[in-house]
């Protein structure tokens, strides 16, 4: 039997995209001469559709939709991902269709209820071994813990999170023996290096309940935090059959493979270990596809960027023209720029830009000429707007650090000063109170008005391009809250929220040297600085808060491993005894009492792509008091 997962680029209540992806997956298998295909979980709705699961109307509407399916189902059989609402509560189903019949509904026996996953709050678990009744004018399926047949095979259902509890407690464990097949429709998020794990986990069962194994992701960013990779794989009896590209920029990728289930291949004595994921790599991929979709979906016209020069702002702007690399490297310029949906009107406004139209002040922007590069570089030049906002405390090295990386990417450029804007401030403030405001007395003041003085323009000509503003925070700056609110945390997307600042810097260095991106060189030579203090001060992000490495180890015992503050501190004795023990407890005793009091700047960050295995945002990962004891028991028992 020739059999296949497909991966979709699904839209929450986008009946329209969602029916259409859908059918023309189905019309490819069956171009494809497949026989029995499996769409992801949920993929009639979407699987971000979040509090609306607990609305009646979502699965009422969700399976009138269903009956357009049946319909392109001739000739195939399919597994469509819904919502069941019965009695109250909401089921996560599969449905089976085959000639334009419903065969029943698969339900998820198992909910994931950590790290980013809340199902519990909107679906009930189907109890095993028990099955319903679905009604719709007129018509009943079964529905619950059911095994199918389609032309002598037999197969049943594990869908995302059944799959990832012990074997003796999954649905395969009770399927074993008693179907020759296991479909998974999933929508299992991204995180670096995750793939491993599900390659292993597919193999792995397939091996250990002696069945072939059919496993089918969701694809892209689908509602706006997690991106999805879209892994299709196919095992039989512990060996790999078949296995696609991630994180592709297609909406729709079908992988079919010919199973032959009436000879019995051999059982594998091991799994073959896949080679280790290049993180740097597969985070680009992610990144990219991510801003793409999110572009895309939200119906904006591209990206606005404030480029200060420093590590963030250049990952960020390097991020955009890796969106439009990998997504013409696969969808060619004229798709991609169909797709993108940014483009004619986007053209106009450049044009106005070029001219010194909306240009606030001075606009420097590289020169036409015949050596202009490719297609790439003019794509970008309509998706990326940056601004330098520079202060008589910015260095001559983060402007060329910007204005070089800006030019060669081919985004439009400005260079403009904010200090008459901060002068006038400061100066109305020092009226008020009848005192000079000095960097004495008023430090960190003096520092945050530089960063919120510089939003209003950016975002005035983020509206006026109708573009998406990106705010560059990592997540080192979130866990201590070593940002200004309404000023570098500003904007409508925070892309690399949830990326490490030592990770950006060894990412950027990677681009510099794998991707080519030579004007990388100046950033790579800095030392990260928000450049908010005079310039005599020379001012670095790890003065003021302490080593990265180490901030980052602290954030993942603290709240990855959940160690208390003394746990903390053991471990990173025991990890390296030549550090200083003292020295060691002023970091911890630092990391804990910033990130007590500045949850609430957490709460208010702009969305987040969730790319890492955790993340601080806690509308997503990890929830936390605005309002708290501060560990102060805790780190005074240090």
């Amino acid at each position: 039997m020739r059999i296949a997962g497909a991966a979709l680029n699904q839209i929450p209540i986008d009946w329209k995209h969602n029916l259409r992806t859908i059918c023309e997956a189905i019309e490819q298998a069956k171009a494809a001469g497949v026989e029995l295909l499996c769409l992801p979980e949920l993929c009639l709705t979407g699987y971000g559709c979040e509090d609306l699961f607990l609305h009646d109307w979502l699965s009422a509407e969700a399976l009138e939709y269903l009956q357009q399916i049946r319909s392109c189902t001739q000739g195939i059989l399919v597994c469509v991902g819904l919502p069941i609402r019965l009695a109250g509560r909401t089921y996560n189903t599969s449905c089976v269709l085959r000639d334009g019949e419903i065969l029943g509904f698969a339900a998820k026996q198992f909910l994931a209820n950590d790290g980013v996953h809340y199902e519990p709050r909107w679906f009930t678990s189907w109890r095993a071994g028990e099955t319903g009744i679905v009604s719709w004018q007129g018509q009943e399926w079964p529905i619950g813990d059911l095994v199918f047949e389609h032309k002598g095979v037999r197969f049943g259902f594990e869908i995302c999170e059944d799959a990832w509890r012990p074997d003796n407690e999954r649905p395969a464990c009770r399927l074993m023996g008693r179907v020759d097949l296991i479909v998974n429709p999933s929508a299992s998020h991204f995180a670096m290096s995750k793939t491993d794990v599900r390659y292993n986990l597919v193999l792995n069962a397939s091996r250990n309940f002696r069945c072939t194994y059919l496993y089918a992701n969701l694809l892209g960013n689908e509602a706006g935090r997690m991106i999805y990779d879209g892994e299709i794989l196919v095992a039989r009896n512990g060996h790999l059959l078949t296995r696609n590209q991630l994180l592709s920029f297609k909406e729709v990728d079908v992988e079919c493979v010919d199973v032959d289930f009436s000879t019995e291949q051999p059982v594998a004595e091991s799994i073959v270990p896949l080679p280790t994921p290049d993180e740097y790599r597969e985070l680009n991929q992610a990144l990219s596809l991510a801003l793409f979709d999110y572009m895309r979906k939200s119906r904006s016209r591209g990206f606005v960027l404030s480029l200060s020069g420093g590590a963030d702002s250049c990952m960020c702007a390097v991020a955009v023209a890796e969106m439009v690399r990998l997504g013409v490297a696969e969808l060619g310029v004229e798709e991609f720029k169909r797709r993108s949906g940014c483009f004619s009107a986007v053209e106009k406004v450049v044009a106005q830009v070029g001219a010194g139209g909306p240009a606030p002040q001075q606009v420097e922007t590289a020169p036409a000429t015949e050596e202009d590069p490719t297609d790439n570089w003019q794509l970008v030049r309509r998706l990326l707007t940056c601004a330098y906002q520079g202060t008589v405390n910015s260095s001559d090295d983060t402007q060329q650090s910007a204005k070089e990386l800006a030019d060669s990417l081919g985004a439009v450029f400005f260079n403009w000063t904010i200090d008459d804007e901060v002068s006038g401030y400061v100066s109305k403030i020092e009226q008020a109170l009848d005192r000079p405001l000095e960097w004495q007395t008023d430090d960190l003041a003096l520092q945050n008005i530089q960063a919120r003085v510089r939003a209003p323009g950016i975002w005035l000509l983020t509206n006026v391009l109708n573009c998406l503003l990106i705010t560059t925070s990592n997540r080192s700056e979130a866990s201590v809250g070593y940002c200004t609110m309404d000023g570098d945390t500003a904007g409508s997307i925070s892309p690399i929220a949830d990326v490490d600042k030592d990770f950006v810097k060894k990412w950027l260095r990677w681009a510099e040297k794998e991707l080519g991106y030579a004007a990388l060189r100046h950033v790579n030579a800095l030392q990260p600085t928000a450049e908010l203090r005079p310039l005599a001060d020379k001012q670095t992000d790890e003065r003021d808060l302490m080593p990265y490495v180490l901030l980052n180890r602290i954030e993942r015992l603290a709240f990855y491993n959940r160690l208390s503050p003394k746990q903390v501190l053991n471990t990173l004795i025991e990890e390296d005894p030549a550090q200083d023990p003292e020295q060691l407890k002023t970091y911890v005793k630092r990391f804990y009492s910033l990130w007590a009091r500045n949850q609430w700047k957490r709460e208010r960050y702009a969305p987040a792509f969730h790319l890492d295995d955790y993340n601080v945002d806690p509308r997503s990962w990890l929830r936390f008091p605005i309002l708290s004891g501060g560990f102060h028991e805790e780190l005074a028992a240090l």
